[in-house]
């Protein structure tokens, strides 16, 4: 019973951290954009939504691949932050290296195409970036 009281309580901390990273995160990713993330989704803005989701869904993959691999909180944590500071990068990369297409401009207008596109990259470099750390 002893090792079960702990296993919860190590799982509440792990989700009390993911959350933390999800809000900071969900923060960072906001202010990179140009366009408002909450006013487009609740425009019904499914580009939008699509994005910002595989932006928590990238963090979330990250965290877990962390904590798969260490059992330090502060771990966790630190890694979690590089993990939004390289998702924000590759933001940046991603927009500078397609100049014809002005991302923030497309997700704004709802262009699904964009969004999948950016999903895929935000998701493939993020299981790269947990097996890196793991």
């Amino acid at each position: 019973m002893e090792k079960l009281g702990m296993n919860l309580v190590n799982v509440a901390v792990g989700i009390g951290i993911l959350l933390v990273v999800l809000i900071v995160g969900y923060f960072a990713f906001s202010k990179l954009t140009r366009y408002n993330d909450s006013e487009e989704m609740a425009k019904g803005n499914e580009a939008a939504g699509m994005y910002m989701g595989s932006k928590l869904l990238g963090l979330c993959i990250i965290v877990g691949m962390v904590s798969f691999s260490t059992h330090a909180w502060l771990d966790m944590l630190l890694w979690s932050a590089i993990g939004i500071i390289i998702l924000c990068l590759v933001y940046i990369i991603f927009d500078f290296l397609t100049p014809k297409i002005r991302v923030c401009d497309e997700i704004a207008r709802g262009n699904m195409a964009v969004a999948q596109v950016l999903r895929s990259v935000i998701i493939g470099v993020s299981i790269v970036i947990g097996t890196f750390l793991m």
